[in-house]
């Protein structure tokens, strides 16, 4: 008797819009409706993490809060041993996704709690500067209100059922008494599941405003010529730096500005071009950046350049009033023995 087989994959693969590839997988997608967990590919393809614990990373994360998902209960679940399913949950611990740590509730019962991320890049770059947030700081506050627990029925007395009617129908029972005749002992205060804080992700801080491109005080057109030749021969020295002509026009009022203040076209050449990212994927917007942010100040005149004179400041003459005698003073007046003489106090 020959074996059955399931045909349903060739059929779908039918409807598959082509061409196909020679070789290697090819994917016949439906999209879910119900059901499903988005799963990032840097999980998903990651190239150190083992497949052990990236299938147990995506049944985490396909779980709701609350599950247990410490080794002895994910080993109930899965195939896996304990010590495969432990070095997986450590695999994932050290790459970011899993942290375990061990708290103190409220009570005083020391519990340990799980958090699973499942993007710790993006987690690891918020407003934290590169640093993992503590793990109190990673869990969303799920403590929720909690009704209070119904008092307790006196003993001997039980809820009483529905009557029989006098044709076969049921009576509902009598309602019970107020709450105010009947008091209920205070239940002991619930151990609270978490004392942290809620985790609020950081808002999305807004992008400062570009500066704009540098312009010169007049662009001559032998400025204009200058620059565009210039942006138009970087291909020459840096291969990758190939414009276009909207690009030679939008960036060349920022090399005249720099052409202005007298800089050299091999210096403009030199900082333009050197030590560019790999690959280089938009090279005007790195010109335009650096023709921004590098922008040299204008040259000092030789006047500025010039050491300051270092003046004396000399006393003036001055003719004695009484004497006529010469002596040094800032103001008119009499001299050191006239004043003398009459009394004068000194200057």
């Amino acid at each position: 008797m020959a074996t059955q087989q399931n045909t349903a994959l060739t059929r779908a693969l039918a409807e598959v819009p082509g061409p196909h590839p020679r070789s290697g997988v090819i994917h016949v997608v439906i999209p879910h409706t119900t059901r499903f967990t988005v799963v990032g590919n840097h999980l998903a393809q990651h190239p150190d993490l083992s497949c052990t614990a990236v299938g147990i990373a995506v049944r985490i994360q396909s779980l709701p809060p609350g599950v247990e998902v410490g080794i002895k209960a994910l080993a109930a679940r899965f195939p896996e041993g304990e010590k495969r399913i432990a070095a997986a949950l450590r695999e994932l611990e050290a790459h970011g996704y899993l942290e375990r740590a061990r708290v103190r509730l409220s009570c005083g019962r020391i519990v340990t709690r799980t958090v699973f991320c499942n993007q710790p890049l993006a987690l690891r770059h918020s407003r934290t500067g590169g640093q993992r947030p503590p793990v109190a700081a990673l869990v969303p506050h799920a403590r929720r209100a909690q009704a209070p627990a119904p008092a307790p029925e006196p003993p001997g007395r039980h809820p009483a059922a529905p009557e029989p009617g006098p044709h076969g129908t049921t009576t509902a029972p009598p309602p019970p008494a107020p709450a105010a005749s009947r008091p209920a002992p205070a239940p002991p205060p619930p151990c609270a599941p978490w004392d942290a804080p809620p985790f609020v992700p950081p808002p999305a801080a807004p992008k400062p405003q570009p500066r704009p491109l540098p312009q010169p005080r007049e662009l001559t057109p032998e400025l204009d010529r200058a620059a565009t030749a210039l942006l138009s021969d970087l291909r020459r020295h840096a291969p990758q730096f190939v414009l276009s002509e909207s690009d030679v026009r939008h960036l060349a009022p920022g090399v005249a500005a720099w052409l202005e203040r007298e800089t050299h076209p091999d210096a403009i050449r030199r900082t333009l071009t050197s030590d560019p990212p790999q690959p280089l994927r938009h090279p005007a917007k790195l010109l335009r950046h650096r023709l921004t942010a590098l922008l040299p100040p204008p040259l000092p005149s030789t006047h500025a350049l010039a050491a300051p004179a270092h003046r004396v400041t000399v006393t003036p003459f001055q003719t004695c009033d009484g004497c006529e005698r010469a002596f040094r003073s800032p103001t008119p007046g009499h001299c050191r023995d006239c004043r003398a003489e009459h009394g004068e106090g000194a200057v």
